[in-house]
């Protein structure tokens, strides 16, 4: 499913080469962005790839959106010159944006694990303490934490199921999988942080799963190989002067993995 047709991204030029984030797109050639079930916008570090997802997801309403302390007029303002339009369904009649469409940035990710390990140490020293003040057993303190409330309990289930069964890169793929329901529309800034190869490719062919079978519409912000290899996506090259669609094996950092593998060919025989 398409919600999401094109954007365009505000080509008015500020006087003040470095206001933020006119100066992003300051040098680029603007033409829409024409969307697919899958798009992936590639970039190099500093390219503007979470910038514009972030844009993206402000000017559609999407949930997880940014806020910024300082410039934020400057930001509304480049936002409101956004231009977007939205898919159809098969009758030919303009959906609209989902109500709980979601950004979700790989920060987001990596503070619920850092949140679950916090509530893991607060744990084991509530646990500690009442051993050493209250004379109990450990089987006796873990039990007085665990009937401290129900929410309590349930931070206490969240950890034994994020911390003794998961790994960090397990625990990223459960959030993110939970987080994704059919018939929605999703933004990913660099999903793959925390991931093995292996797990990114899983992560990516269970997104090409969603995409195809269950409606879904992603757009995602990724230099990632794997990914880029895996998914059925259209590719947008933001270090492209003009941001082209590009195939995947074209893009500088898979030319990079490339030639380095190529270099050390002998080493694998």
């Amino acid at each position: 499913m398409i919600y999401l047709s094109s954007f365009m991204v505000s080509d008015h030029r500020m006087r003040n080469p470095n206001v933020y984030p006119y100066h992003v797109f300051r040098n680029k050639e603007i033409y829409p962005m024409v969307f697919a079930p899958i798009t992936i916008i590639y970039g190099n570090n500093g390219s503007g790839k979470s910038t514009l997802l972030n844009i993206i997801a402000q000017k559609i309403g999407a949930r997880g959106c940014e806020t910024y302390a300082y410039g934020q007029d400057y930001i509304n303002k480049f936002v409101r010159e956004c231009k977007f339009d939205t898919g159809e369904d098969d009758f030919g009649r303009k959906l609209r944006i989902p109500k709980n469409s979601l950004y979700i940035k790989s920060e987001d990710i990596l503070f619920e694990i850092k949140k679950i390990q916090q509530e893991e140490a607060l744990e084991r020293g509530y646990v500690f303490e009442v051993m050493k003040q209250k004379g109990m057993s450990r089987e006796t303190a873990e039990s007085e934490f665990r009937s401290y409330g129900q929410g309590a309990w349930t931070r206490k289930e969240i950890l034994q199921f994020a911390q003794e069964k998961y790994s960090n890169g397990e625990t990223t793929m459960q959030l993110l999988m939970d987080a994704m329901a059919p018939d929605n529309l999703y933004l990913l800034d660099e999903p793959e942080v925390s991931l093995s190869p292996q797990n990114q490719v899983k992560l990516a062919e269970e997104i090409n799963k969603l995409a195809r079978f269950l409606g879904c519409q992603f757009i995602i912000a990724t230099h990632s190989p794997f990914m880029l290899g895996t998914l059925k996506a259209k590719i947008y090259n933001l270090d492209s002067d003009c941001m082209e669609e590009t195939e995947w094996y074209e893009l500088e950092n898979i030319r990079f993995f490339h030639e380095f593998f190529e270099k050390n060919r002998e080493v694998f025989r």
